[in-house]
């Protein structure tokens, strides 16, 4: 059977990536705090692997799919201005989840049986923003953690970073509202000029990244 482990399922574009996996045949296990489980906590996160409830899932997977979608825009204030919290939530939503829920899938999937591992990226993390270094940061976290996976060519292991584009979600909205953000402007006129794409067509974009022969050949790539 075909099994796919989203994060951040519960709205956007992780919503709409179970939506249309499950209209395919998948059976989705999606991670979130509204599934009773919080990604940016290590500790929570470590708890639930140690439950067996993704080993459970894998057991007899035919196929697997990791996307690791969830992720917090930090901050999103010049470096000083932000707090320590935010910090601390952003890097471990952003990085710490997605390399521990990797390192758990690898190990845990029934032998043989091939992973994709998609991490949500951004073009964040590949030019400098003002007001976003630490979601810069991270975002360039995990596309060296997709090359680095791509570099070890693990038998039946594909892994991409994949910059889906300025999509239409909550975090946009997010952004939007933030007066101490230097490049809020420029967002605004992103959705007052219709250029965000919705979250479906982003998706399908996305999956059709991860369905592509060549998957994995450019382990940082872009929609």
């Amino acid at each position: 059977m075909n099994k796919a482990i989203i994060t951040g399922n519960s709205r956007g574009l992780g919503q709409a990536l179970v939506t249309q996996l499950e209209s395919r045949g998948w059976s989705v296990l999606g991670l979130s705090r509204s599934s009773g489980l919080d990604l940016s906590s290590p500790e929570a996160l470590v708890e639930w692997l140690d439950g067996g409830t993704l080993r459970t899932f894998l057991a007899d997977a035919t196929d697997v799919l990791l996307i690791n979608n969830a992720a917090a825009v930090g901050p999103g204030v010049p470096v000083g201005q932000g707090k320590a919290a935010d910090v601390v939530t952003a890097v471990n939503l952003n990085v710490t989840a997605p390399i521990l829920l990797t390192e758990a899938v690898l190990a845990q999937r029934p032998d043989g049986v091939p992973v994709r591992v998609a991490h949500i990226s951004s073009g964040a993390g590949r030019r400098a923003i003002e007001g976003w270094s630490v979601y810069c940061a991270t975002k360039a976290a995990v596309d060296m953690h997709a090359s680095t996976l791509a570099a070890e060519a693990t038998d039946g292991v594909r892994a991409a970073a994949i910059a889906p584009g300025i999509v239409d979600t909550d975090m946009q909205a997010s952004i939007r509202g933030n007066e101490g953000f230097p490049g809020r402007e420029q967002f605004i006129e992103y959705k007052e000029t219709g250029q965000l794409a919705s979250p479906d067509d982003a998706a399908a974009a996305v999956l059709a990244v991860i369905d592509s022969p060549g998957f994995g050949q450019e382990p940082v790539t872009r929609i």
